[in-house]
């Protein structure tokens, strides 16, 4: 049987089923009752510090779940609706394909979130650094899951180093 996370909590569940009952309706959380879980294809436990956010299939932001604002300083009124790599402003430090190491502008570097939105694909334990909204740099690890229904999005959980 397949996990799920919280994006909300972090709680994890197994269960058969990506539904709630009879109903199209996705299945929500059981302890905290968030609308939906995202299916993970193997055991995956994320660190107690870690921060989920939750975006749509343009990569926007739907929520921010646990261990967002302690990460970043930023409510969930200063980012819902715009993209999650410019309000996090994320910066990929993972070497690319090639094993070249990203300059100033990020080239070299593959962007873990543009393939996990166009190829629906996990990208885990990528290093990155965090300046949301000008903050000073924290660095973090990201994984990366895409959402398993037709509307798309994805779950980026942002673990610091």
């Amino acid at each position: 049987m397949p996990f799920f996370i919280c994006p909300n909590c972090g709680n994890r569940v197994q269960s058969g089923e990506r539904t709630a009952g009879l109903s199209g309706r996705p299945k929500g959380c059981p302890k905290c009752g968030f609308g939906f879980l995202f299916e993970l294809l193997d055991d995956y436990y994320p660190a107690p510090e870690a921060a989920f956010f939750t975006c749509d299939s343009q990569g926007r932001v739907l929520d921010v779940g646990r261990g967002g604002f302690e990460l970043t300083g930023l409510t969930d009124e200063d980012v819902i609706g715009r993209p999650v790599k410019d309000v996090l402003g994320l910066e990929w430090i993972d070497p690319g394909a090639g094993g070249e190491e990203a300059d100033s502008d990020g080239n070299g570097v593959s962007d873990p979130i543009e393939t996990t939105l166009e190829w629906g694909v996990r990208s885990l334990g990528k290093r990155v650094a965090v300046h949301a909204e000008g903050d000073l740099p924290a660095k973090a690890v990201a994984d990366v899951f895409p959402a398993y229904d037709d509307d798309g999005g994805m779950l980026l959980v942002l673990t610091p180093e």
